[in-house]
């Protein structure tokens, strides 16, 4: 009993999330919004092509585009599920966070850009 109740709790606190290849897909066609909310120094050594760069240490849900779905990405999940948490409660429902982040996007053999762009 015990274990279907944290499995419950599991289950209704998790954040929305993205998998590789929806997010490969998503980007490929153009369909989504990437924000990298690393610090400018971790952006500038590499990113998702077009990614908008929005660090989390200036995060703000308000500067978040619409139009499009947004994915936001980080190095390894902990801080985009940060920025996330902070969209979510501002009231967007159409952010998700790629839990594997940059280094797992690079894992898996997705493009990286060396450009800068700020958000």
């Amino acid at each position: 009993m015990l274990s279907r109740l944290l499995n419950k709790l599991k289950t209704t606190t998790s954040l929305p999330g993205i998998a590789h290849e929806e997010l490969q897909q998503a980007h490929l066609n153009g369909t989504c919004t990437v924000i990298d909310v690393r610090e400018a120094h971790e952006y500038a050594s590499g990113h998702i092509p077009g990614a908008i760069n929005h660090p989390l240490s200036q995060f703000d849900p308000a500067r978040i585009p619409h139009g499009k779905p947004v994915v936001l990405i980080c190095q390894a999940g902990a801080r985009s599920a940060a920025a996330l948490q902070r969209a979510l409660a501002a009231g967007r429902q159409d952010v998700r966070h790629y839990p594997g982040g940059i280094t797992g996007w690079r894992a898996r053999g997705g493009s990286v850009g060396l450009s800068a762009r700020s958000g």
